[in-house]
This record gives structure tokens, C-alpha cells and sequence, in this order.
């Protein structure tokens, strides 16, 4: 089953201030057991230095729990999860070899591509006055969003507005979306 960018994004989750994948998501999207993931790991440590993946504390387990529902599930395990940074994912990449594990793997590729490709457009667009390259990066931007978070939504219509109001430049921008029919 094909793996969309939508399914990556819903398992990101930002942790000490970097965008991670938590063991138990990484195994759900490449469709095995948390535990293969895990003994992936254990059988490959020279390919995972630091910064690849991060051990969950418990505190930061317990903020989960908390603020996740779908991470109820740990509020009781004794075994803390592990969080795979971007280059973490690259690396399990290397090692599992399943269809599925080349169809997750490009749909991750894609996601943090994507999301990388949003957060230049949106610093391009904070440091551009011309109105015509606002128009531009906001149309960009929103079909980035489009992409990482709807891909069965087609753009029905755009609708930019300028204002400017006491030397302040205010932008608008609405992206209307309906499901395209198959």
C-alpha cells in the first residue's frame, strides 16, 4: 500500500526542536513490528552516530502521553521509545528492503523535501517587499501546504489580498479546496 506524504507528516513530531519520527511510527509506516525496527538498529549501531536517532526521556514520554492520543499506548510501557531524526530515517532507508520500505522511504524523502522547500519559501516571502513576488511565494506556499497535507484536494480557487495599513504590509492568502472526484 502506497505510502502518501500526508501519512509521513501525521508522524512527525518535533522533539528538543527537530522534527523526529518515534520507533513505534517509523514501524507502522514501513509496515513491520516496532521491535524489527529496534533490532534494525541494534544490528546496524555504526550506521546510526548521534544525531540519528534520540532516546525519548520520560519526561518528554510523559508530554507525549499527554499530548497525543495516539501515544496512550506508552503510558504504561517500561520500554522508552526511540525518535529517528531526517537523517535516521535516511539511514533505516539503507536497511530495510521491502517494497514497502522503498515506497515509505521515497514518501519520507518527499515530505521533509517538501517541508524544507515551504520553509525557504516562507522566509523568501518575510524578506521580499515587491508585491508581485509576494503574490508569487504565497502561491508556492500554498500549494506546498496543499501537497504535504491534501494530496485528493485540488485547488478550486485562490484569493490574495494586499493591504497595507500604517506602513505595515499585511498579506492574505486563501487556498480553497474540495476533494477531486475519482
Amino acid at each position: 500500500m502506497p505510502i502518501s506524504m500526508e501519512d509521513v507528516q501525521d508522524k512527525i513530531i518535533v522533539l528538543r526542536g527537530e522534527p523526529v519520527i518515534l520507533d513505534r511510527d517509523v514501524a507502522e509506516l514501513y509496515g513491520v513490528q516496532t521491535k524489527e525496527i529496534n533490532q534494525a538498529v541494534k544490528n546496524n549501531l555504526r550506521k546510526f552516530p548521534k544525531g540519528y536517532i534520540l532516546s525519548v526521556e520520560e519526561e518528554e514520554k510523559e508530554e507525549l502521553v499527554k499530548n497525543f492520543d495516539r501515544f496512550n499506548v506508552l503510558k504504561h510501557s517500561t520500554v522508552m521509545p526511540t525518535a529517528f531524526t531526517e537523517r535516521g530515517l535516511y539511514m533505516m532507508a539503507t536497511i530495510l528492503k521491502s517494497r514497502q520500505a522503498e515506497l515509505t522511504t521515497i514518501a519520507i524523502i518527499d515530505t521533509f523535501a517538501s517541508v524544507k522547500e515551504l520553509a525557504r519559501t516562507l522566509k523568501a516571502l518575510n524578506h521580499t517587499e515587491e508585491k508581485e513576488e509576494q503574490k508569487g511565494l504565497l502561491q508556492k506556499s500554498g500549494e506546498l501546504i496543499g501537497e504535504i497535507i491534501g494530496n485528493d484536494m485540488a485547488t478550486a480557487e485562490t484569493e490574495t489580498e494586499l493591504e497595507l495599513n500604517f506602513a505595515v504590509l499585511k498579506v492574505k492568502h486563501t487556498i480553497k479546496r474540495k476533494k477531486q472526484s475519482k
